[in-house]
């Protein structure tokens, strides 16, 4: 599909769909990548004008790298994680409307070796476009390896990959991090701790938010303490920070790290959110059927996933929704006792 200002030859394009219909080309894209932001009703005059005027979308094909496939590569290190699966998801709902065939390429490490391995995968034009999963140094060293001639778009933490001349979408989660350690502080808190998950960045964007935060009101900044990706590990981490009285108030990297602070919290015997708040990152499903329901800062991956592909083929990219605090039950104001 060309995104053109209106119509070329004898083949419809976007404009003249949305004409037809009488939406904006931007809306025309949304019902493209099936996006929940369009209303049924819209949704179906745009359906019915594509049927009339016997649109069919092809932009990947003509925007995609010249004699590569009509493919979509996702190379990443995980393929579990919530936010790595679902940028995965996002990429494979955007590829599959337009007709891309997508596949997943996983980088066992950042090791020399597995990143020469998967970027000669990639080099390959059967492996179409690429979308690198960035969250950590493997994915961070295959986009830095990749050739010039492979057309690829990285999903990054906030603020990209430095000196990376290659196009980089983020979700900036640095001011909702301030967000939900500035109500941990309005509740009353004196202070908030920090369990922080891996970062490629040496100072990752949700821990720059937290410390942004406790310095506006001159609060305590405790030491960080670092946790793995994965929930054991935050829970050995953790031990000894929840068992320490004077901490009321928790940020956790993600919501699996959550998850292994309230169970450490439960060992200690202390309550949840009476004698202790958590707040978590990401919003995983199950979040609000916790209990308590977790409060934790929304990440759009799905959305970040859909905006990789979407910028890959020289689409109207739609923004991810913007990073926020959702409030539920597992932050209070700090016990009296």
């Amino acid at each position: 599909m060309d995104n053109s200002e209106g119509g070329t030859g004898d083949r419809p394009q976007i404009r003249d769909v949305a004409a037809a219909a009488g939406v904006s080309y931007q809306t025309v894209s949304r019902v493209l990548n099936n996006s929940p932001r369009v209303r049924p009703e819209t949704r179906r005059l745009v359906l019915d004008a594509m049927d009339r005027l016997r649109y069919r979308p092809n932009r990947a094909a003509q925007t995609l790298g010249s004699g590569r496939a009509n493919a979509v590569t996702v190379i990443t290190a995980n393929t579990t994680l919530y936010g790595y699966a679902a940028v995965l998801q996002g990429v494979e709902e955007a590829g599959r409307q337009l007709g891309l065939a997508v596949g997943v390429r996983v980088v066992e490490s950042e090791a020399a070796a597995d990143v020469r391995q998967a970027v000669d995968h990639l080099s390959d034009p059967s492996a179409g476009s690429v979308v690198v999963v960035a969250f950590d140094p493997a994915g961070a060293a295959v986009v830095r390896a990749l050739p010039a001639g492979v057309p690829v778009v990285a999903a990054t933490e906030a603020g990209g990959l430095p000196d990376v001349a290659r196009p980089m979408l983020f979700l900036d989660e640095r001011q909702a991090a301030a967000e939900a350690t500035r109500h941990l502080l309005e509740l009353g808190h004196r202070t908030v701790h920090h369990v922080a998950i891996p970062s490629e960045a040496r100072a990752s964007a949700r821990q720059s938010g937290w410390r942004e935060a406790l310095s506006g009101v001159d609060a305590e900044i405790p030491p960080v303490v670092a946790a793995g990706w994965d929930v054991a590990s935050a829970y050995r981490a953790v031990r000894e920070l929840v068992a320490d009285p004077a901490v009321t108030a928790i940020l956790c990297g993600n919501d699996d790290t959550a998850l292994a602070v309230r169970r450490a919290l439960y060992e200690a015997g202390r309550d949840v959110p009476g004698e202790v708040s958590i707040v978590g990152f990401d919003d995983v499903p199950g979040a609000a059927f916790w209990t308590p329901a977790l409060t934790t800062v929304r990440m759009d991956f799905l959305g970040l996933g859909r905006a990789c592909v979407n910028r890959l083929v020289d689409a109207p990219v739609i923004e991810p929704e913007v990073p926020h605090l959702v409030i539920r039950e597992s932050t209070a104001a700090p016990s009296s006792r």
